[in-house]
């Protein structure tokens, strides 16, 4: 399965507007409802928690596999969010990502980061040391 940082995008706002998330309120509010969407969605949803950590949760096992409770954003992944939450920062890291072909979670943050320096810069005149 590919990463779709899109959706990593759309889960970690979602996440973040939501009060106590759990796995169920996650699909209602990101519209899932397929077969083919769920299995990406918990694939995603593992990937954050387990490998990015940019998520906590509590793994509650059931008979249709592994499910997750009281989702919540780390550190990181508030930090994260917050460079690329902008509409028009996430679509230029985006394009400049696509440029590269392959790229990394990690290059990706970075490249977001980079384009919010720029975007403060512009509006401020200060240029910073990040």
């Amino acid at each position: 399965m590919r990463r779709d940082l899109d959706l990593v995008r759309g889960i970690l706002l979602s996440i973040e507007g939501s009060n106590s998330p759990n796995l169920s309120a996650l699909l209602d509010s990101m519209n899932i409802k397929s077969e083919a969407e769920l299995d990406q969605f918990t694939y995603h949803i593992a990937m954050l928690i387990d490998q990015a950590h940019f998520l906590n949760g509590n793994a509650a096992h059931t008979y249709g596999g592994k499910s997750w409770l009281d989702i919540e954003l780390t550190w990181t992944g508030h930090e994260f969010l917050d460079n690329i939450r902008d509409s028009e920062i996430w679509n230029q890291t985006k394009a400049g990502a696509e440029k590269l072909g392959g790229f990394s979670l990690e290059l990706v943050g970075s490249l977001a980061k980079g384009f919010v320096r720029k975007k403060i810069e512009q509006h401020t005149g200060v240029e910073l040391d990040i």
